[in-house]
């Protein structure tokens, strides 16, 4: 069944500030408006919410990505919490980005889980599902005690792909542990694998030590979940073509794109960068080899299928 063909009544779309782009884009996908909120900032930054519509008994689907500044999780809290309080039926947070995902464990002393506190303060808040884009690590659903749908943007990226009809196609995993993502494309594309074996000293920082599998002459494409510093991508093309790769493409559901990695993706050897629309990104991050993808039909038919109780797993049958 075609997901935008699944009847709509009784329902809302609602977005905060993180990404009011995306969440147009869903509602003109879904035929509807956004339901009216007003959020301002008191005086000393304080965030209010107002829901400025009747969301009593509705199926409510909030959107707003958690991506700093903190004001978004704030946002998103005050607007779950806001919609309870008006006594809307059920409250779906759909999350294009996780923020604090990465910081799923404990990997050394002292520190906090981020994302299980995440979690718990959207539980808290009053959710009663959470649909979220390709979280940095799949165990993060088992942070919720709630239900999660998990969806991902492979299939918005293989379609461009396919129209672009790569030939000789190698897609490179940028480390060990994307390596199932990479031969998840590379199945889709009829491409070969090759992995990059790869140590990070710090964080953000990132050294190439060795490529697995044979580049030479080979168009490659390097998936990934995030971009943020840009250092792993911007090493992995350097040592791709030092190896004889031909075009090099980089793609990666979340483009964070912070501090110099504008500038270092700009630099690097890179035929195109295709990023989704799960993070707005500012003119002033945007760089000439970048490409937005949208994802805002996908997350549309994904909130008509919640809408509908239908299976959200169909969409990558």
């Amino acid at each position: 069944m075609d997901g935008l063909s699944v009847p709509m009544h009784g329902f809302r779309v609602l977005t905060g500030t993180g990404n009011r782009g995306l969440a147009e884009s869903i509602a003109g996908q879904l035929g509807v408006d956004l339901c009216k909120a007003t959020i301002n900032r008191f005086a000393d930054g304080e965030v209010f919410v107002r829901i400025d519509e009747n969301v009593r008994g509705a199926d409510v689907f909030i959107v707003q990505p958690t991506n700093p500044p903190a004001e978004n999780i704030l946002e998103l809290l005050l607007l779950i919490d806001a919609v309870r309080r008006a006594s809307a039926a059920r409250i779906t947070c759909v999350m294009p980005y996780f923020g604090y995902g990465r910081q799923d464990r404990k990997d050394q002393p002292r520190v906090a889980i981020g994302a299980k506190l995440m979690a718990r303060m959207i539980e808290t808040a009053g959710a009663d599902r959470v649909l979220g884009l390709d979280f940095h690590a799949h165990q993060l659903q088992g942070f919720f005690d709630l239900p999660v749908d998990h969806l991902y943007a492979a299939p918005v990226f293989t379609a461009h792909y396919r129209k672009k009809q790569l030939q000789n196609l190698v897609v490179v995993a940028p480390d060990v542990g994307s390596a199932k993502m990479a031969r998840g494309f590379a199945k889709r594309l009829n491409g070969s694998l090759a992995i990059i074996d790869k140590r990070r000293p710090k964080a953000n920082v990132a050294e190439v030590v060795n490529v697995v599998g044979e580049v030479e002459g080979m168009d490659c494409l390097i998936p990934d979940d995030m971009i943020d510093t840009a250092g792993t991508v911007s090493e992995a093309a350097r040592a791709l073509k030092a190896l004889g790769a031909k075009d090099i493409y980089v793609c990666a559901t979340h483009a964070l794109l912070s501090g110099p990695a504008r500038e270092r993706l700009a630099a690097a050897p890179i035929t195109e960068v295709a990023v989704t629309n799960s993070i707005m990104i500012p003119e002033e991050r945007r760089f000439p080899q970048l490409c937005v993808l949208s994802v805002g039909e996908l997350l549309a038919k994904a909130i008509r299928f919640t809408h509908a109780d239908q299976s959200v797993s169909s969409l990558f049958e």
